[in-house]
């Protein structure tokens, strides 16, 4: 029997009176969401969607984003998430590498991407949806081998590479999830990840297969740990995903007894073990996207000494521990980490060398045809038979949870007429954030500067690969036998950093007050009133410190989407300006007198 069916028949057989998707004060029924996709799937198959074709999905984090994907597999076709903040050079090139016969997004997006695919704005074709009728369960394709997904991730050519992943990858990610957390309908979950990392698919599957309900944040909680704690509370949420940068400072909070019962943490790095009597299980998982988003878990006790481990292969999958022979070693040694198993997936789209060298025939199964994920990283087996995961071999780096090649930006700041050599690092910063320098050796005469080479970088990448600080090299560093020599390049410092550029200086108080703040938390004097906080290094986690700093210094009510909204040091202080005057405002005479005296 076809597993896509499977699923399309669990997701069906749920009570159609039980909500499925919540998001603030509205929700939609297990009902309503099964209507909706199978009219949107009627819909797709007359625009001649079917087994083993794509569909690509540039919405936000939505009840609409949920709809769609599952009437593209309803459909018979895999879809294709694509976050909106993308670049729409980045998004023109993954909605023309993976095929997609129909693009979904807003009619203001696809008007700007140039593609074979036909748009489609769900707000301005409702008609045409609802006349298509409905498909009940799955009229083709979803067969075990075809195509469920294809999620993009860096590149590095220079372009992102679409990872393909079956509904046989996916039916094992649920199947194991479900089993291992005692998933059922009366859970409540929750959905904050990107929707372009792979782990928005964990968040969505396996609560849906059962019937539980699934609350979506808004992107301001998401990113604020302070705001997803008491959203989590308030949701009455029992298991929820968490990003690890998100998640690190919750796990030194206080925490109410209340019905959550395990937090899930991925994506980075786990630094630091829970505080002592939370009253959930925590649990670490790892794994690439290649391997259907989790290949490692395991609970983190609060005793953990060092850096808490990636846990024990999950249900369905094998970690193979390898030396550069590509033999098993030993327990306490390093080696490089090969993931087999259910999870694996069929490869890279439209890129047959580099699924040859990366999905590799495994020699340690029995089973024709098995093939293990070579994943660059590398580990070593504890006495326990916990996993410590050792970091990259290559040229891959996790920021802020989103796998990145480092390639790919060199590919992309390479493109400027002024710059001869570019190699690109990480750092940690004090917090254990990494952090992005570009080192640049620019070209006789050029006089470019870091303003114009992240403006570059900005229209084809993420904002998170996109370099906090540009360093000039005077020469190249290279190494006796040739090769760049990492350990040479210099720490930034006043005297080497590239000038930002066109910016100009802080004039009133409060901007230069603000621009003081946000120097400091980046730590750096190069950073101009007119620079964009995110693209600059900040994030998240920086913009929450960001806005408590502002409120203790100006007494005002400032957001992170206030932050988001403003971008700059600029913006920033005119915002706060418009507080303070708002405040004033609604101040008898005596208060403004009161505050005037004590200022």
């Amino acid at each position: 029997m076809r597993q896509g069916f499977l699923l399309s028949q669990s997701i069906s057989a749920v009570t159609p009176g039980s909500v499925a998707l919540r998001h603030g004060s509205s929700t939609l029924t297990y009902g309503e969401l099964n209507r909706k996709a199978d009219q949107l799937a009627a819909h797709l198959r007359s625009l001649g969607v079917g087994p083993e074709a794509s569909v690509a999905i540039c919405l936000c984090r939505s009840f609409d984003q949920i709809v769609a994907e599952l009437a593209a597999m309803r459909a018979g076709a895999a879809f294709v998430p694509i976050d909106p903040a993308w670049p729409d050079q980045r998004i023109q090139h993954i909605v023309a590498d993976s095929g997609a016969a129909v693009l979904i997004a807003p009619a203001a997006l696809t008007s700007r991407i140039e593609s074979g695919a036909v748009a489609l704005d769900l707000a301005t074709s409702v008609g045409a949806i609802e006349a298509a009728g409905e498909v009940a369960g799955w009229p083709g394709g979803g067969a075990c081998g075809e195509l469920a997904y294809i999620l993009y991730t860096s590149g590095s050519t220079g372009v992102p590479k679409g990872v393909e992943i079956t509904h046989d990858n996916l039916r094992h990610l649920v199947e194991w999830h479900v089993g291992e957390f005692g998933v059922t309908a009366e859970d409540h979950a929750t959905h904050v990840a990107g929707v372009g990392f792979d782990a928005s698919v964990w968040e969505v599957w396996p609560y849906l297969s059962v019937g539980a309900c699934i609350s979506l944040a808004d992107d301001m909680t998401r990113v604020d740990p302070n705001l997803l704690r008491q959203w989590i509370l308030e949701q009455g949420v029992t298991i929820a995903f968490v990003p690890t940068p998100v998640a690190e400072p919750m796990l030194a909070m206080d925490w109410p007894a209340a019905k959550l019962r395990t937090l899930l943490t991925g994506g980075d790095t786990l630094h630091v073990a829970p505080k002592a009597g939370l009253p959930f299980r925590v649990v670490n998982n790892y794994g690439p996207t290649e391997c259907t988003v989790v290949a490692t878990s395991g609970d983190v006790s609060s005793e953990a000494n060092g850096l808490p481990s990636i846990g024990k292969a999950i249900k369905g999958a094998t970690i193979y521990l390898l030396d550069e022979e590509r033999q098993r070693i030993a327990a306490g040694e390093v080696g490089e980490m090969y993931v087999g198993g259910n999870g694996v997936g069929r490869g890279y789209r439209n890129l047959p060398e580099m699924t040859a060298k990366h999905f590799l025939p495994n020699p340690f199964e029995v089973t024709p045809g098995a093939r293990m994920y070579r994943t660059g990283d590398m580990a070593m087996l504890q006495p326990d038979g916990q996993i410590a995961f050792l970091g990259r071999n290559d040229g891959q780096e996790k920021i802020r949870g989103n796998r990145i090649e480092l390639d790919e930006i060199v590919s992309v700041l390479n493109r400027h007429e002024d710059v001869a050599f570019n190699v690109v690092v990480t750092r940690v910063d004090a917090t254990h954030e990494k952090y992005l320098i570009a080192y640049v050796l620019l070209a006789e005469g050029a006089h470019t500067n870091a303003g114009e080479l992240r403006e570059l970088a900005a229209e084809s990448l993420p904002s998170y690969m996109i370099p906090a600080k540009f360093v000039r090299l005077m020469a190249l560093p290279l190494s006796t036998n040739g090769k760049t020599d990492r350990r040479a390049l210099p720490e930034p410092c006043e005297e080497n950093l590239l000038a930002e550029g066109g910016s100009r200086e802080a004039e009133s108080e409060i901007e230069v007050a603000v621009l003081q703040l946000v120097r400091g938390l980046l730590k750096t004097d190069e950073i101009g009133i007119e620079d964009d906080f995110f693209l600059v290094g900040g994030h998240s986690l920086l913009g929450t410190q960001l806005v408590m700093k502002v409120r203790e210094t100006f007494g005002v009510m400032l957001t992170l989407r206030d932050l988001f909204d403003a971008g700059t040091v600029a913006g920033l202080a005119e915002r706060i300006e418009e507080l303070l005057i708002a405040e004033l405002s609604n101040m008898s005479e005596e208060e403004a007198l009161r505050m005037v005296a004590a200022g």
